[in-house]
């Protein structure tokens, strides 16, 4: 069992900034691949952002390419999902999740990953 804990979700104006932080525990924490995932009121979880066990692969989203960047510490056992230029459209329940399976494999499918926090609330307002 993997046992993970979103932080760093709030309120933010629009162009603003927030980094959202993932501890885990139990196994170990770099055996996993790790992703983060959104939900919106009224809309189906989508995939964000994912990366390698190592953190030499990221993956991202076309909407957030190039304003996200996921990054992780395998040492303090924490993922992270520095969020830049957010836009109204960003709001949503943000979660982690972690993925035994190859990270090239279905990356951004739901089904893939094995474990997934409680998510943190992401208000972006215009």
């Amino acid at each position: 069992q993997v046992q993970l804990v979103e932080s760093g979700g709030g309120l933010v104006q629009a162009g603003g900034s927030l980094r959202l932080s993932c501890a885990a525990s139990g196994r170990t924490f770099s055996n996993y691949n790790m992703g983060w995932f959104r939900q919106a009121p009224g809309k189906e979880r989508e995939f964000v952002a994912a990366i390698s066990r190592s953190g030499g692969n990221l993956y991202y989203a076309d909407s957030v390419k190039g304003r996200f960047t996921i990054s992780r510490d395998n040492a303090k056992n924490t993922v992270y999902l520095q969020m830049n230029s957010l836009k109204p459209e960003d709001t949503a329940v943000y979660y982690c999740a972690a993925k035994r399976g190859l990270i090239t494999t279905r990356t951004s499918a739901i089904s893939t990953y094995d474990y997934w926090g409680q998510g943190t609330q992401v208000t972006v307002s215009s």
